[in-house]
């Protein structure tokens, strides 16, 4: 399943066809189990409940009558207050059960309707039953029988349900992208590629943040936050960080960016654990990690970048030839890991970084302006 596009929209999967079809044979196999050998009224809501009418009666292992109502109340992505009967019912439903099949129930307005329509038929009794159900934006108290899946209260398309009538055909079901079109890139290299001064290049050119982890460290631990000061403890010691420490540093430097239109990620993740995180993170943003772009440099050029700027810097570990090579080693031990990682979801992209900075930038702006 790719993101898709519906008018002005973007769409990504939620729901699988394989999914859907285990809730609605669940749904159908509970109605059969309750009611034993009578016979109901299953009556869709049009339009959106076409579909699972369809596949519900089939999957429905005993004898069923079936009928549909009109109503409409939804314009574009929002639900309305105004409810409207387009077709109404045309058969006797005196003394029968009757259940209504809802692709979805989201504010319940359309409930209302539902049970005015049904007070005067004199039915034994009417069962709700819904596919999709956002308990977040329910406000009725109206009783649900059945319930299919339980959701999000955010807008979903496909399976019978429409964005300005594009989208009812899909098989699976997708979620609107409330973030549209956010690049996030993942900047990588060993000690000595030139990660800042290339972050600082692509920044500004593609608008986006630059959240490198040892400044985030700083300023956590400068001002003293909770996070800071839990990191500091742990340093003082001589402890390695625990990963959900900067995990939770980096997800709030991310929030504190909230409008951005991408990041790139200086330093994070490290590891397999917190490349996971980080998927988290974007998703939330309805977003994801559009590429790992990875400065590729000889070690021995990268030790003699590092002693010139050792001479400059004041950096001990800039100096020392045994822990520049010890740095370099760690590098690829444990943090190289992550290639493999995003290589498997074809986003790992290796860049030349021997050359000059202008250089280098090019060879960058290259891969990211295809992505």
């Amino acid at each position: 399943m790719q993101t898709i596009t519906l008018h002005d929209k973007q769409f990504k999967p939620f729901i699988s066809e394989t999914e859907l079809d285990d809730a609605v044979t669940r749904m159908a196999n509970q109605v059969a189990n309750d009611l034993g050998d009578e016979v109901p009224v299953f009556i869709g809501i049009l339009n959106g409940s076409f579909m699972l009418v369809s596949d519900f009666v089939k999957k429905y292992p005993k004898p069923c009558e079936v009928t549909f109502i009109k109503l409409a109340s939804y314009e574009g992505v929002k639900s309305t207050e105004d409810i409207q009967r387009l077709i109404g019912l045309t058969q006797d439903l005196t003394g029968r059960t009757v259940v209504i099949l809802e692709d979805i129930i989201d504010t319940g307005n359309t409930l209302v309707e539902v049970h005015r329509i049904f007070e005067n038929e004199n039915v034994k009794q009417l069962l709700i039953a819904t596919l999709f159900y956002k308990p977040e934006a329910y406000k009725k108290d109206f009783k649900l029988h059945y319930v299919g899946i339980e959701i999000p209260n955010k807008f979903i398309v496909g399976y019978g349900l429409d964005y300005d009538g594009l989208g009812r055909d899909l098989p699976a079901v997708y979620q609107l992208k409330t973030t549209q079109h956010m690049t996030n890139l993942v900047l990588f290299g060993p000690p000595g590629a030139g990660k800042g001064t290339q972050a600082n290049f692509l920044k500004e050119k593609y608008d986006l943040v630059h959240i490198s982890t040892g400044d985030v460290f700083r300023y956590n631990i400068k001002n003293q936050t909770a996070l800071g000061t839990l990191a500091k403890s742990y340093m003082d010691k001589g402890h390695l960080v625990p990963d959900q420490v900067t995990i939770d540093m980096l997800e709030a430097e991310v929030e504190r960016n909230a409008g951005a239109k991408g990041f790139i990620f200086d330093g994070f993740p490290r590891n397999e654990t917190q490349a996971k995180a980080l998927d988290k993170i974007m998703t939330a943003k309805d977003s994801e990690v559009s590429a790992m772009v990875a400065l590729e440099v000889e070690d021995e050029v990268l030790v003699q970048r590092l002693l010139e700027r050792g001479k400059t810097s004041g950096r001990k570990d800039d100096s020392d030839e045994s822990i520049i090579r010890n740095r370099i080693k760690v590098y690829y031990n444990e943090t190289a890991i992550l290639k493999d990682y995003y290589a498997a979801q074809n986003k790992y992209f290796g860049v030349d970084g021997i050359g000059s900075i202008e250089d280098i930038t090019k060879r960058l702006n290259t891969v990211i302006d295809k992505l």
